[in-house]
């Protein structure tokens, strides 16, 4: 592909008109919307508490359905990849009838909230706070830049540096996040997705036709959802760790949960979470895994950029312009999302605990939000020699993933547990998996993530009874 059709100046020019148009129906949307807040914390982090079940449910798809896995799971080029989707149903499920009554009942702003009032301990709730922070800006919103930028360069067949992608995307999606907060970015994901999903979806059909609909020459191990022992995804995985990355992910995660704690009510919000649900069980699926396919068969194996090559070579100039657009604004929904995320964990869990218990929210929301963003876009660049973005992220992420849903386990489940105690568990657990990750792997690392929960949890009761002399009690789920 040269740059003289990729840069066709009809693809361009429906690319700009459609992301700045993306951006005036959110700014307009936003500002019909009436203020149901009257403090500035709820009214950018939470939204008001005034989200409908649609808002909710297009923020947490868009929120979650970015680059990230549309480029990286597409770019392992083999149908087993949709296991991550199919095991989110039983995520957002859990979700729905365990974690949100849980939340709403002790009206929690943050999932580290919960902690906080579970162990009678603040310290508690800012070490899991720093994790979820750690996590977000060293890991995910790089990684949205990246491959946000991945699939534009792509798409467009530039030879341009990532940066030069994702410099321009991070300063327009914190824009969302500083001024919009919530109510913004859950407007900008419900306008985003009904564009992302269709022309997804499209993308799936005429990368069929492209070949045909004929899948011969692929190799079976590319075609199958049973996957051996070398594979992404063994089969014996999905009866392990794959459940507790997926509790953790929708169910603790303030990214997820921070959209359907912004709704009118528990009832609201829950509706909100099963639509996304069945969004994830009869869309998401096929989109993130049969173009990386297709491409196979057309271009041979060509990692990340499968997907962005599959829609130039399918979709006519005026439409990838159109799409680009799409996925432009799905990455600087997710971007913001976690940005908004992020700033709400610090000023809430953090700041307001050591430093000031009433500050500037807007003020601080500004700062805070653009190191975050200064911090993502220096560590774009790191993410360029990845052999597998999708696996990468699970692999680091899994260095924080399980000892926090310990934490939360504990917390929940037991009585007369010290906030020490877990802490321990905590920060054992992020140890131990960082053995696994960089000195030794006996296992996979999706068998390893349940042991380190396990390890995790056995560690903190252990440290309860043996130093801090507490004898816990089991007393199951709150209702």
């Amino acid at each position: 592909m040269t740059d003289t059709f990729a840069l066709d100046p009809l693809q361009l020019g429906i690319f700009a008109v459609l992301t700045i148009s993306i951006g005036a129906l959110t700014w307009w949307r936003v500002s019909a919307m009436k203020k149901t807040a009257t403090d500035d914390e709820s009214e950018y982090f939470l939204a008001g508490r005034s989200l409908g079940w649609i808002l909710v449910a297009g923020s947490i798809t868009l929120t979650n359905l970015s680059t990230d896995q549309l480029v990286g799971m597409n770019g392992n080029q083999m149908l087993l990849l949709a296991w991550w989707e199919l095991a989110a149903v039983a995520g957002l499920i859990i979700l729905a009838f365990v974690f949100l009554p849980i939340y709403y009942k002790n009206n929690c702003r943050t999932t580290t909230e919960l902690l906080g009032q579970r162990y009678n301990d603040s310290n508690i709730r800012a070490l899991i706070a720093f994790l979820f922070l750690a996590g977000n800006v060293i890991v995910f919103l790089p990684v949205m830049l990246y491959t946000g930028s991945l699939f534009l360069k792509s798409m467009f067949g530039v030879d341009w540096p990532i940066l030069a992608f994702a410099i321009p995307l991070a300063l327009i999606g914190s824009a969302y996040a500083v001024f919009g907060g919530l109510r913004a970015v859950a407007v900008s994901d419900a306008i985003s997705g009904v564009g992302v999903l269709g022309v997804a979806v499209l993308v799936v059909v005429l990368a069929l036709k492209a070949i045909d609909f004929d899948f011969t020459g692929i190799p079976a191990e590319r075609l199958t959802l049973i996957g051996d022992n070398d594979s992404p995804i063994p089969w014996h995985t999905l009866l392990t760790g794959m459940i507790f990355i997926q509790i953790f992910y929708w169910s603790t995660n303030q990214t997820i949960t921070q959209r359907a704690m912004a709704a009118k009510s528990l009832k609201e919000a829950q509706k909100g979470v099963l639509a996304a649900a069945g969004i994830r069980l009869l869309i998401v699926p096929a989109i993130v895994v049969i173009p990386g396919i297709a491409a196979y068969k057309l271009f041979g194996d060509v990692g990340d950029a499968a997907y962005g090559q599959v829609v130039a070579a399918v979709l006519p100039p005026w439409l990838s312009g159109a799409f680009a657009a799409m996925i432009a604004a799905a990455v600087l929904t997710s971007f913001n999302s976690v940005l908004n995320s992020s700033t709400t964990l610090y000023v809430l869990d953090i700041h307001e605990t050591y430093f000031d218990s009433t500050p500037n929210v807007g003020r601080m929301n500004m700062i805070i939000t653009l190191l975050f963003v200064a911090s993502s876009i220096a560590l774009v660049p790191i993410y360029q020699s990845a052999e597998s973005i999708i696996n990468l992220v699970q692999q680091l992420f899994g260095l924080l993933s399980m000892p926090i849903l310990s934490a939360f386990i504990v917390g929940l489940v037991f009585r007369n547990v010290g906030a020490g105690a877990a802490m321990t568990g905590v920060l054992s657990g992020t140890a131990l998996y960082a053995v696994f990750t960089f000195v030794w792997t006996p296992l996979h690392y999706i068998h390893l993530m349940m042991i380190t929960l396990i390890a995790s949890i056995s560690i903190a009761l252990i440290y309860n009874r043996l130093v801090l002399g507490n004898r816990e009690e089991f007393v199951g789920l709150p209702r």
